[in-house]
């Protein structure tokens, strides 16, 4: 029987282990076997986040976090869970055929930016391909750039990234926007931002430059003559939006109209007593490494508080 189980690996995960195992809860850190640090495990610079002046590279940041949660004592396991069983005192989480105990469950899994899955885009991640322009965008001064996308999240990134690049061209399938009438507006008015509509990206350039591959160009494709053309640009930065990492909790625990996981004001509460969530998995608008961190703060807080609260059984003597 263990106190905690953290399902998760990113910021959120790793910050709520390193204070759980502080508390001296022994937290199990089921850490995934194929996604163990989340996104940023590839993103190659990151440079907002607090304590490192001169940036430090995504994997080495995630491994960083998790020596530090394994210093204090916290048990991280390279699994996925595969099942879960929430309610009652006893949480039931499933590892492939094993099953772990607990008296407490974070869930901590993260979002997952969705991707167009064309050719050169998982190859250029990092070299020229993003999915955040606050991450990012400080990487592309005096640049030109492609938003792929139609709705308000696609020109808030536009919008942001006129601040670095000379031009930005939003890139969309069609002739009409998903997004807010005053977000459009806003887009349509900036003097370095153009419209492409009627188009779809099909592939992206790289080419070998100082030693790395960068993004160069991209392929278009008019929806309407089916004609493709070739544009050079500096950064692809896609913007179709971002999905929770929610499938083992559906049905399990309520949910938000965005498909985060429902929690209690700012606490990581949930629906189900003794369960909480922590970084994006609740958070449908910031989605950055430092608030995904104070998420996971928060979570092992409240965690510790029910722990406290609801003690152990004490085991009956032979």
């Amino acid at each position: 029987m263990h106190d905690l189980i953290i399902i998760g690996s990113g910021p959120a995960g790793f910050t709520a282990a390193i204070y759980a195992a502080r508390a001296n809860l022994k937290p199990v850190v089921l850490a995934s076997s194929v996604a163990m640090g989340g996104d940023l495990m590839t993103t190659t610079e990151v440079e907002n986040f607090p304590g490192f002046p001169e940036g430090v590279q995504g994997p080495d940041l995630m491994f960083a976090m998790q020596q530090q949660a394994e210093r204090f004592g916290a048990d991280v396991r390279m699994v996925d869970a595969t099942d879960l069983e929430l309610e009652g005192d006893i949480k039931r989480v499933h590892v492939g055929d094993e099953v772990l105990e607990a008296r407490a469950v974070i869930y901590a899994t993260g979002s997952e930016y969705r991707k167009l899955g064309v050719e050169g885009e998982q190859r250029l991640s990092g070299h020229g391909v993003s999915w955040c322009a606050t991450c990012d965008g400080f990487f592309f001064k005096q640049k030109q750039l492609v938003v792929v996308g139609g709705g308000d999240s696609a020109m808030e990134e536009a919008t942001f990234l006129t601040k670095f690049a000379d031009h930005v061209t939003i890139v969309h399938r069609s002739e009409t926007f998903r997004a807010s009438a005053a977000m459009l507006e806003r887009a349509e008015q900036d003097p370095k931002i153009s419209f492409l509509t009627n188009a779809t990206l099909d592939e992206i350039l790289g080419t070998e430059i100082n030693g790395t591959e960068q993004v160069t160009g991209v392929v278009l494709r008019d929806t309407v003559s089916g004609e493709t053309r070739t544009m050079p640009v500096d950064g692809v930065f896609v913007a179709i939006g971002s999905d929770p990492r929610t499938h083992l909790i559906h049905g399990k625990l309520e949910l938000t109209a965005d498909g985060t996981i429902a929690v209690d004001g700012r606490s990581s509460r949930t629906s189900v007593e003794g369960v909480f969530a922590a970084g994006d998995v609740i958070d449908p608008t910031y989605r950055q490494a430092v608030t995904a961190a104070a998420s996971g703060t928060v979570a092992a807080l409240d965690a510790q508080h029910h722990l406290a609260a609801h003690p152990a059984p004490a085991l009956d003597e032979a």
